[in-house]
C-alpha cells in the first residue's frame, strides 16, 4: 500500500478537466483588465510628476514618480508572469525523488 502512495506523478493539463478553456479565458481577461490598470496608473504618475515638477511641489513629484515606476514594474509582472510559472514548473520538474 505505502508503495502505491509513493510512486506518484502529476503532469499538468489543462484539458483533463471540464472548464479549463473557461479559466483560460478568466485568466486571458483578468490579466488584460490588469495591464490597463497598470496604463491608467502610468498616465496618471506621469502626470502627477509633471505636475509636482512644474508647480515646484516635490512631495507629488515624487508620488507620480514613484506611481509611475510601480505601474511600469506590474505591467512587467504581469507580461512575465506565464514564463515565469513555466520556468518554475520546469524547474520543479527537475527535481528528482530517491
Amino acid at each position: 500500500m505505502l508503495g502505491f502512495l509513493a510512486d506518484v506523478s502529476m503532469k499538468p493539463d489543462p484539458t483533463a478537466l471540464p472548464g479549463g478553456d473557461v479559466l483560460q479565458q478568466l485568466t486571458n481577461g483578468i490579466g488584460s483588465w490588469a495591464l490597463i490598470a497598470a496604463l491608467i496608473g502610468m498616465v496618471v504618475g506621469a502626470a502627477a510628476w509633471g505636475l509636482g515638477h512644474y508647480s515646484q511641489n516635490y512631495q507629488q513629484s515624487y508620488n507620480g514618480r514613484k506611481g509611475l515606476l510601480a505601474s511600469g514594474a506590474a505591467a512587467l509582472v504581469i507580461g512575465a508572469a506565464p514564463a515565469i510559472v513555466n520556468f518554475f514548473v520546469t524547474l520543479g520538474q527537475t527535481v528528482k525523488a530517491k
